[in-house]
Parts: C-alpha cells; structure tokens; sequence
C-alpha cells in the first residue's frame, strides 16, 4: 500500500494526511479522499447494490489501483445516539429488504451449522467449568474469583439455554431446502454509520452473502451496552420480519456468551467479569419477551 500511497499523494497533492486504523485520510484542496487497501471486490458489490437501489456507501473515486481503492471522504455531523441507533437499523433493513432472496442449499448446509455452534456451546461450557473448578478449589477466593463464581449458574444457564434452543432449531430447520440469504455488513457498529449531506455504511471490506441476522448479531455484540436493543430489534423486525427459524438462530448466537479474558490486575479482572455477566443479564432481559407464555384471561 505504500508505494500506492506514495503515488497517490503525488496525484492529489493533500496538504495533510491522517492514519485512520488501515485507512489513510487525504486532506487535498480538491476535497478530501480516504484510501484503504482493498481485502474485496467492493466495486463489484457497490455495482450489485446499485442495480438493488441501495448506494449508502461512500462513493469510490478510484478503483484502478491494484492494491488499494480511493473513497470519498464523508464528514458525519455530531447526533444523539439513541438516534443513531434508529437510523441505522433503518439502513440495514433497507439493504436487507433491497438484497434477499431465498438460495438453495442441501441439508448438509444447516448440519454444519449445527455442528459448528454446538461445537462453540460444548467449548464454552467446558471453559466456564474449569474457571469454576479452579475458582471453588481456592481456599481464599480473590474479589474477581468470588465474582464469577457468585454468577456462574447464570453463564451455565444460557448455554443449557442455546443447546436446547440449537437442537430445537435444527429439527425445525433440517428438512428445508432453501434458506434466506442477503448482503450482509458483517462489521456493523454505529461506528460505521455516518451521516452527514447523505447517509452512508462504512468498512465493507469484510461483507457477505448470508442470513441478515448476521448484522443483526455483530451490532449487538458491538452495541449491546449503548442501546436499548429490544426497541431496535422490534423496529428491524417490523420491517424486515424475521421467519422462526431466523429468529430463533439470532437468539441462540446472542445468547452466546464471550469468554472471560485473563486480566493482570484484580481490578482489571472484575471490570472484565462485570462486562460478562453484564452481557448475559442483558440479554437475557432481552430475549426473555419471545418466550414468554402469556396466561389465558
């Protein structure tokens, strides 16, 4: 990328230029560009998306390069985040409405599915076993040890939760020969929303044809803690609803719990245990309406 940089500056003359992560942003007196290596073919998707009426995304200046593309460079104004969160789930349902269609698939696709999470389940459950063998084991447990092992029960019960849920969705899902499919963000994060003369989605370097809950799974886990998401997801189901077996996969992949990682500090590790088992409380509020039986009058 840097000799395509070099080549670059030398075409757009900027007066400063800025490391943004794996992008660099040109600041030129023609206006301002972003250039990032290209991982895709995002040419090819924004034709696609294009002929699907759907052109929230930065506009390519220049796609010639062989190993980096040129954006447009889009100022976002300053806006609340809750209505930020709106208009976002408004964007994805819109590509998502714009770009599904139902693909044939064998059996053997919905198998290794099954496989693939429960294997994630038997992991997980597995891991958070061990922490809790060695936690109990201790004759004086740390603040962070005494920590998990006061919330354990709640992490077990949502993976008994996702493997019951997985083997429920697998015998509803195993006879179907076709699946819904769309293009999928896969990197959605109100970090990637900008809004400013138009709307736009950003960093679709990592984009896939697949299930939309995809997003839906990657803006929670992103987001989980700076929206209230049963308002966004009744708002995406609204209008772009989801089939049974959609929704029943979106809330065994949620329901997933991350690992705990190994901090340096007690301190460090009971932050670290908080951000957890704040995900599984959290997520278990949320899902908990879908389940609920309401009593005959």
């Amino acid at each position: 990328m840097n000799r395509s940089l070099e080549v670059l500056k030398a075409i757009y003359k900027p007066y400063r230029y800025t490391l943004k992560g794996k992008a660099t942003l040109l600041e030129t007196t023609s206006g301002d560009f972003i250039i990032k290596p290209k991982n895709k073919n995002v040419s090819e998707l924004y034709n696609y998306l294009i002929s699907r009426g759907f052109d929230n995304f930065p506009k390519l200046v220049d796609a010639s390069r062989k190993d980096v593309y040129v954006y447009e460079y889009v100022e976002s104004i300053r806006m609340p985040r809750e209505q930020m969160c709106d208009d976002i789930i408004d964007l994805i349902t819109s590509l998502h409405n714009k770009t599904s269609y139902f693909k044939e698939v064998s059996e053997d696709t919905y198998k290794a599915i099954y496989e693939d999470i429960k294997s994630n389940v038997n992991y997980l459950k597995n891991y958070y076993e061990t922490m809790f063998e060695i936690g109990f084991s201790e004759i004086y447990s740390s603040p962070a040890t005494y920590q998990f092992l006061r919330n354990y029960y709640k992490i077990n019960a949502a993976l008994d939760f996702c493997e019951k849920e997985l083997d429920e969705w697998y015998e509803l899902i195993k006879g179907e020969t076709k699946t819904r499919v769309a293009v999928v963000h896969n990197n959605l994060s109100l970090d990637h929303y900008l809004k400013g003369s138009r709307e736009v989605l950003i960093s679709w370097d990592d984009y896939l044809i697949d299930t939309p809950i995809i997003d839906l799974v990657k803006l929670y886990k992103h987001e989980y803690l700076n929206m209230n998401f049963a308002e966004v997801l009744e708002r995406y189901m609204y209008k772009f609803p989801l089939l049974e077996y959609e929704k029943k996969l979106l809330f065994i992949l949620i329901t997933l719990p991350p690992e705990i990682k190994k901090c340096d500090t007690t301190f460090l590790q009971c932050r670290e245990n908080s951000r957890i088992i704040d995900y599984v409380f959290k997520t278990e509020d949320l899902i908990r309406p879908y389940y609920s039986v309401e009593e005959p009058q």
